[in-house]
């Protein structure tokens, strides 16, 4: 439990972003495991689809910056993609890590670990929520026991979800201020159980707003310790990291 003003509330949960991405090459079954061993309640990642429908773990919309290929990750199969190295731009010891499948990291993570999965350029991949739920499913990862949220910056991709898997709470990402207005939180109060905004927007005022509609706010990206004394101030209920522990709460 973290104490606050004196009183006694939740821990704040801590989300390995990309995996744990200050430590080991992001999106990578190496990343997520160390996010496990830091005890991180939740690991993030972004999913796409290869060119043969199958759901990949990738940040990106090509495989440029965190591979040795080139290309756009909707033009490669799932075993031209699995063919990359995904580890050596980070390290040399990291060398021969695969782009993993989301079909992957639900096996390592179920049972172990909560998923915060957000749906990238969904505007390029027509039935990714679909498919995305076929997984899920298929897993078990959609049943109370689990802790599966799903989020992404395009607010269709997270109401289209939603319809087809209303179990599963779901998110919207924020980089514009503009949207954590009152008038704008209410609309997302409709659908999202979880605003997540970037670090530089989260006030008290926004984080008491979102709260008094009865949703969480997970911010992002904490990359320095400096700025967790006064995030965690600001009463979140999850933090977003590259280094879950900084986030130390023991």
């Amino acid at each position: 439990m973290a104490i606050t003003n004196g009183t006694q509330v939740d821990r704040v949960q801590v989300v390995a972003h990309r995996g744990t991405a200050g430590y080991a090459p992001e999106n990578t079954m190496a990343a997520f495991e160390r996010a496990i061993q830091m005890n991180a309640d939740y690991l993030e990642l972004d999913i796409q689809l290869s060119k043969d429908n199958e759901l990949v773990v990738i940040h990106d919309s090509t495989v440029d910056r965190t591979t040795n290929g080139s290309a756009a990750v909707k033009d490669l199969t799932l075993e031209e993609l699995r063919g990359l190295d995904a580890g050596s731009w980070f390290l040399e010891e990291f060398k021969g890590q695969p782009i993993p499948t989301l079909g992957e990291v639900l096996a390592l993570c179920r049972g172990r670990i909560g998923v915060l999965i957000e749906t990238k350029w969904p505007y390029l991949y027509p039935g990714l929520e679909q498919k995305l739920a076929d997984e899920l499913a298929a897993y078990q990862m959609h049943l109370p026991a689990e802790r599966v949220i799903v989020q992404s910056f395009d607010q269709d991709s997270v109401k289209r979800f939603r319809a087809i898997m209303p179990e599963v709470p779901v998110g919207v990402l924020v980089e514009n201020a503009a949207l954590l207005a009152e008038d704008k939180l209410m609309e997302l109060a409709n659908y999202a159980a979880y605003v997540n905004p970037a670090l530089e927007l989260v006030t008290a005022e926004a984080v008491a707003h979102i709260h008094s509609l009865g949703m969480k706010i997970f911010p992002w990206t904490v990359r320095s310790r400096s700025v967790v004394p006064s995030i965690l101030a600001l009463g979140v209920d999850g933090v977003i990291t590259d280094y879950p522990d900084y986030l130390s709460q023991d």
